[in-house]
């Protein structure tokens, strides 16, 4: 069963760049290696190409995964971002309500979080309890330390 999954442009152009980095770069490296080790002689007793064979079935299983998440990969058009509520790709605004803290997140597909970039997933604790929230809703968020409350301060594209 697959999932469609949403991107920026950016964010599906860097899965196609890796994808082709594994093909073109890594696959053939391996070729490389396997064909070295079975050149050294005894098979059974070879480290070198057991280590290189095990290589190649986790490339190829990564190389699989990618290429299913692309195929159900749609682009998000940024400009028809609704900002009456948190979908994918909104910017929000939000404080903690019981501290006070004010913090700013995109929310973005899970492949494209990252934290120093202050993007976090639709898919993560905090994305989950934003996502169809309006200005001035109140989120509740379940984290291992309990429930947090999150105020709806902003919300853009």
């Amino acid at each position: 069963m697959s999932q469609i999954t949403y991107y920026t442009e950016d964010g599906l152009a860097r899965l196609k760049k890796e994808l082709h980095e594994m093909k073109t770069v890594q696959r053939p490296s391996i070729s490389n290696q396997i064909a070295e080790a079975r050149d050294k002689g005894d098979l059974s007793e070879n480290a070198e190409y057991d280590a290189a064979k095990e290589a190649q079935g986790l490339l190829e299983m990564k190389i699989s995964k990618l290429e299913l998440i692309i195929s159900n990969a749609r682009i998000i058009d940024e400009s028809t971002i609704d900002t009456s509520k948190v979908f994918i790709l909104s910017k929000v605004k939000i404080k903690n309500v019981s501290n006070g803290m004010e913090m700013e997140y995109t929310l973005v597909a899970e492949n494209e979080a990252d934290l120093k970039a202050k993007k976090i997933s639709m898919d993560s604790p905090i994305g989950k309890g934003l996502l169809g929230k309006s200005k001035g809703d109140i989120a509740e968020v379940q984290t291992p330390n309990g429930i947090i409350n999150f105020e709806i301060i902003e919300i853009s594209r």
